[in-house]
């Protein structure tokens, strides 16, 4: 963060004369266009759209990685999630390891984000806030990995990448729900249960500024109904492929998310509080990414290209669509500007309070995205409008500004063997420390 960023975002969290409160909403699996602020039509989501009709909606906002894990890495650290080291895919149910990098440290004890990453809520809670995590965590199993070892004063959610909505336990039958570090038993359907803990907590914050992060499951498999509970099983059947399930699931999250609105109103914060709605990577084949190619697990814009919306009233313009390129590890640097809190290190995202509150014109961005899992290597650079994706060592080359739906595969070789140094530069910055005994090379 440079010093004109950090003294724009100082003078901006003047506004009301207090730092502003952050709600952080992320949802999981939704696609770029599964909500209807962007287009869909068969998914009614007033709440969340609340949020950018009365602030921003970001029509090119990309997620770190095309899946949970490493996109919610770069979220708190709001540098590459390659730096950390063994998360460039998804934590596997019950601690496993899908690639080699984060297999070589599950078998050490050392799969997830150590707590000597700087984070949000670590800088964030020493900057004076108190902080809370709801919902999915899936940054690691062991304790010393938890959200209550990240800066967070209260969590409530499960530990790995998905559960059932009713029983909270995982595929192989693990109960993953816990408040802080004990594990719990709650009846419900997760999304009610996340939604009422993030409200509860709310209710108990009086005079501080507060950080809350809500990570729902939804809409991540299982597909289950709301209001399908089979007593007698003690869950709902899991519906694969069910686009009206998955409309309810989704519909039920936008009705927590208004809750939650609702008691930042009621309580009287609700004008000097940043919110953020974004999901953490591309649809599944349950959810849409409209015609944009690929889904969830891949490097073409269907999987990385996610819904951002954002609102801070009197701070930020309300019913503005932004097209600056933006990316998950953004938020970082954004939030700490506009709390007027110092960067606890270097980081990889930018703070873009400057072009929100129109003070700087947008400007192009040089990306880079890196997704493995087991034999599954991708990699993809985004240059301006040009994005180079290697996919299992098949190129391919669009101009984004004249394909947004890369179909089109350009032939232009000097472009191509640039883009692939900037890569490969890239991929040496960020190879992360604690795994060169591991890993002598980047890649």
């Amino acid at each position: 963060m440079t010093r004109r960023e950090w003294l724009c975002g100082a003078a901006a969290s003047r506004v009301g004369e207090r730092r502003p409160n952050v709600v952080l909403v992320v949802a999981d699996d939704l696609g770029s266009a599964d909500l209807s602020l962007y287009g869909c039509g068969d998914i009614r989501t007033p709440r969340i759209d609340s949020i950018g009709a009365s602030g921003v909606r970001f029509t090119h906002f990309y997620a770190n990685a095309p899946e949970c894990s490493p996109t919610r890495t770069a979220l708190l650290t709001g540098r590459y999630q390659q730096r950390v080291g063994g998360l460039e895919c998804a934590i596997g149910v019950g601690d496993v390891g899908r690639y080699d990098d984060a297999e070589w440290l599950q078998k050490r004890g050392e799969l997830g984000l150590p707590a000597t990453e700087a984070t949000l809520p670590q800088t964030l809670k020493r900057a004076g806030y108190a902080t809370g995590c709801f919902g999915k965590w899936h940054l690691g199993y062991p304790e010393k990995f938890w959200p209550v070892r990240h800066g967070f004063d209260e969590s409530f959610g499960i530990l790995g990448g998905n559960a059932d909505y009713f029983t909270h336990r995982e595929e192989d039958g693990r109960p993953v729900l816990y408040h802080n570090t004990k594990m719990v038993e709650r009846k419900g359907y997760i999304t009610d249960l996340i939604g009422q803990a993030a409200v509860e907590w709310l209710k108990r914050q009086q005079g501080q500024p507060f950080l809350m992060y809500v990570a729902f499951t939804a809409p991540h498999t299982p597909i289950q109904d709301p209001d399908g509970l089979e007593p007698a099983k003690g869950t709902a059947p899991w519906r694969q492929g069910d686009r009206k399930v998955y409309a309810k699931m989704v519909e039920r999250m936008d009705a927590r998310v208004g809750d939650i609105l609702g008691q930042l109103g009621r309580m009287g914060a609700a004008e000097n509080t940043i919110v953020i709605f974004i999901s953490d990577n591309g649809a599944d084949p349950n959810g849409s990414n409209g015609r944009l190619r690929g889904r969830k697990g891949s490097l073409w814009e269907g999987g990385i290209r996610i819904p951002c919306l954002m609102r801070w009233p009197g701070a930020l313009p309300g019913g503005k669509d932004v097209e600056q390129v933006g990316i998950t590890m953004d938020l970082m640097p954004t939030l700490l500007a506009a709390a007027g809190a110092r960067a606890p290190r270097k980081l990889d995202g930018v703070n873009l309070l400057p072009v929100l509150r129109g003070q700087r014109q947008p400007f192009a961005r040089t990306l880079f995205w890196r997704f493995k899992r087991a034999e599954r290597v991708r990699k993809a650079v985004r240059e301006g409008d040009l994005k180079l994706v290697i996919d299992q060592g098949q190129e391919e080359l669009h101009d984004l500004g004249a394909d947004e739906f890369e179909v089109r595969d350009l032939p232009r070789a000097p472009d191509r063997a640039r883009l692939k140094a900037l890569l490969a530069a890239w991929e040496k910055d960020v190879m992360a420390p604690r795994l060169r005994p591991f890993r002598s090379t980047p890649g």
